[in-house]
């Protein structure tokens, strides 16, 4: 159990996570989502409901 705990650590410690490209995906994928809701607005909003 004891060797398990170390281990643990050991992986947990040489994870490095780069947080400048994770905020750089994160703010590309909503300029995308947000870009797509604006183009439904825009094309949706000028129709006559049948």
């Amino acid at each position: 159990m004891q060797s398990l705990i170390i281990l643990a650590s050991e992986a947990a410690e040489e994870h490095h996570v780069n947080h400048a490209l994770a905020w750089g995906i994160g703010g590309i994928t909503l300029a995308i989502l947000m870009g797509l809701m604006f183009a439904l607005l825009a094309f949706g909003g000028g129709r006559e409901h049948s």
